[in-house]
């Protein structure tokens, strides 16, 4: 699977938050696919019928940045690429909450990749949150994620310190990675574009497939832990990480 999104090198457009856009890019650079970064609203249509997938990220929106979501969102139904909304810190606020669910609503979103705080947001179930970080609770966040997948006819993906991923009725559960992933901001919105990478596979099926990459990213995760102790370091080790990942897959090391 990795071998052959490489082969093609998917395009993928992202209109994402001013904080991670160039970590996002690179990323996305280092795991061997193309990012395209725009929010103008006179030419996210454009660029959106060039990409393979568009990866939406409410991190930092604005009515500007969201008028541009919903612009680009349609121009992907039309052409039908897999739309990734990634609802950052959904319960922080009234707004953002309203801002997911009207994506979500007049949108048709493939994959709602979340943690577990904004899920919960979403689901309308208790949770204690602060910010964009997940918080904690006491609610069944499988179940939870089928009732939002199923009330939405999507794909969701919750990730923190194990993930799953289910489509309503199969559930994949992903364990690895490292704890100072948490400690990088962005590591989240750089999997949401990732995992609009791998929603471009024909040959496999969509959960599979996400399965693949939260598997492979907690991986990358986890090796870059054993090179780099502290959070600026990781950064750069977890990058290397990806593109080693890319030499390995190219070279047959």
């Amino acid at each position: 699977m990795l071998r052959e999104l490489r082969a093609r090198k998917p395009l993928i457009h992202c209109i994402t938050n001013h904080v991670v856009s160039n970590f996002q890019a690179n990323g996305l650079l280092a795991l061997g696919v193309s990012p395209v970064m725009g929010d103008e609203r006179q030419e996210v249509a454009e660029l959106t019928g060039h990409a393979d997938a568009l990866s939406l990220n409410i991190g930092t929106v604005t009515e500007r940045s969201f008028e541009s979501m919903l612009i680009a969102g349609r121009a992907a139904m039309e052409t039908g690429i897999p739309i990734v909304l990634d609802p950052v810190g959904a319960g922080a606020t009234s707004y953002r909450l309203k801002s997911v669910k009207r994506l979500l609503a007049e949108l048709d979103i493939t994959l709602l990749r979340c943690n577990a705080g904004e899920l919960a947001a979403i689901a309308g179930a208790g949770w204690q949150a602060r910010g964009v970080d997940a918080g904690e609770g006491q609610g069944d966040l499988e179940a939870l994620a089928k009732q939002v997948a199923d009330e939405y006819q999507i794909l969701v993906a919750v990730t923190g310190t194990s993930d799953l991923v289910t489509d309503g009725e199969r559930t994949g559960h992903i364990t690895g990675g490292d704890p100072l992933m948490a400690s990088v901001t962005g590591m989240g919105c750089l999997l949401s574009a990732v995992l609009a990478a791998f929603l471009t596979d024909k040959e496999s099926t969509p959960i599979d497939a996400l399965a693949y990459g939260l598997q492979m990213y907690a991986n990358a995760g986890s090796r870059a832990s054993k090179i780099a102790l502290n959070p600026g370091t990781f950064q750069m080790a977890f990058l290397d990480e990806l593109s080693k990942r890319q030499e390995a897959v190219l070279y047959g090391n």
